[in-house]
């Protein structure tokens, strides 16, 4: 970033260092950031829920630490928000559904702990579509966050809102959760940085849904950080990642270094199209040129090679998906549909029979399922001892026009010319989920629209430190973040 740049733009690493060298203070930062909130934030609609009073305590107890020469954490005086569906003492914590208006917990989820603890000050919350259930950001409570972008223009979901802000310059970091691209997906239509980690290094308990209260979550939801260069990915890893206080009696985790320092030491799979979920010319393009980029670089880059079948990943993800979002049902909810399903024909082939079988699947069939991805997972492992990272589309489309039609299997997308299922928007966000690896997002570039587009970076289960590093690479080949006009 230029130094004229405004400073709510700085990337979390750099807002730590300016904090630091007190070239500003906790509680300026904030009142910065709260300021564009009133200004800027009606049109978008990212930022929900503030806690300025509270927040301004803890960022004037920041200073005067800094003053004393003492230092809280890594995240020391650093303003941020946290997605609506991650809970927050005191804070309150909707996940988008209006029976949860007035939740407000007396317990933060442990990831929100574990930012706290690092020294950041928690000073709102972001949008989510209800109960984190879409791949748009929109609910009863709060409404449309838009994009920054275009305000025409979906941010994707579930972590809306948390994406938007940062686009927007409203917050200075964010952390959201991702089970079916939840963080990913907003992150590429935003034009910002993601990591979804490898699956069990952050506690989840306090993430709803589940409900309020639940100790346990779903088999592929993870929580990670949303920021505005790769650095601030590890920065967030560094402080999220590390086993639940009950576990931390047995176990610690140490995750290994980047497998290569420079991109010439990398091998790297590259899958950018696939006929079972085509990817539009106007991504596919960034895509390539990104390819192309770092292959100038000196990497090995391998485009025949594929771990698994996209069509067959698909249809595996979305079981076991199913099976997991079932729980947070209501008893009549679910009965019912096990009606429904008892009532299919044998011969019922339709997307929706398939949805009523996996929804209600026995757990006998869970356990069969849950073999596949075992297998699955060792394919995985066997792709990732000739290469080190796969780089892959994690949407066929750039930012799509807001569709809010309440059947959302009525929706559709546009790719090539084409028409094509809502849905293929979380298909390239599968794998890596469904595999427990770990994904980053970085920005690539502009559609001829002006819309951003990121590039999936899928790494080797717990080589999470790969994945940033590749992340990291790339931003400084393709120049990262960019500010959206009239933000």
């Amino acid at each position: 970033m230029s130094s004229t740049t405004d400073i709510a733009f700085r990337s979390a690493v750099e807002l730590r260092g300016a904090l630091r060298r007190r070239e500003i203070s906790s509680l300026e930062l904030l009142d910065h950031y709260l300021e564009r909130i009133e200004k800027l934030n009606p049109a978008v609609n990212a930022v929900v829920t503030t806690d300025p009073a509270r927040a301004r305590e803890q960022a004037r107890a920041a200073d005067a630490a800094t003053a004393r020469g003492e230092e809280l954490g890594p995240l020391h005086g650093l303003p941020m928000t946290v997605k609506d569906t991650i809970e927050t003492a005191g804070l309150t914590t909707t996940a988008g559904a209006p029976e949860l208006a007035d939740h407000v917990p007396a317990r933060d989820a442990d990831s929100v702990a574990r930012l706290r603890a690092a020294g950041a000050i928690v000073f709102g919350k972001t949008n989510v579509p209800t109960y984190a259930r879409d791949l748009q950001t929109h609910n009863p409570v709060f409404g449309t966050t838009r994009n920054p972008w275009n305000p025409d223009r979906a941010v994707g979901g579930s972590s809306g809102g948390g994406a938007a802000a940062l686009a927007a310059g409203l917050t200075g970091f964010e952390t959201g959760s991702d089970l079916a691209g939840s963080l990913r997906n907003p992150a590429h239509n935003c034009g910002v940085h993601a990591l979804r980690p490898s699956f069990g290094v952050v506690p989840t308990r306090g993430h709803i849904p589940r409900a309020p209260g639940w100790l346990t979550s779903s088999d592929m939801c993870v929580i990670g950080p949303l920021g505005r260069s790769a650095q601030d990915l590890d920065l967030g890893l560094d402080v999220l990642a590390g086993p639940a206080a009950a576990q931390a009696t047995g176990w610690r985790l140490e995750l290994p270094g980047p497998r290569a320092h420079s991109l010439d030491g990398y091998r790297v799979g590259v899958w950018l199209d696939d006929p079972y979920c085509p990817v539009d010319s106007t991504v596919a393009d960034l895509l390539t040129a990104a390819v192309d980029a770092i292959r100038a670089a000196g990497a090995r880059t391998d485009e025949e090679s594929r771990p698994v079948a996209l069509d067959e990943s698909d249809r595996l993800f979305q079981r076991l998906l199913l099976a997991t979002t079932s729980a947070a049902m209501s008893d009549a909810d679910f009965e019912r549909l096990c009606t429904m399903a008892g009532e299919l024909p044998a011969d019922a082939d339709s997307p929706f029979a398939a949805f009523l079988r996996n929804s209600t699947q026995r757990a006998r069939d869970w356990t069969h399922a849950q073999e596949e991805r075992e297998q699955v997972r060792v394919r995985w492992a066997d792709y990732f001892r000739d290469h080190d990272v796969l780089l892959c589309p994690v949407a066929p489309t750039a930012a799509i026009p807001h569709d809010h039609n309440p059947d959302p299997n009525a929706r559709r997308l546009t790719v090539n010319g084409q028409d094509r299922p809502y849905w293929d928007q979380g298909t390239w966000s599968g794998p890596a989920a469904l595999a427990h690896l770990p994904a980053a997002v970085v920005p690539v570039g502009l559609t001829p629209d002006g819309l951003p587009v990121g590039i999936q970076i899928i790494g080797p289960h717990l080589e999470d430190r790969t994945v940033t590093d590749v992340a990291a690479h790339l931003d400084r080949l393709l120049g990262g973040f960019r500010i959206p006009p009239q933000s």
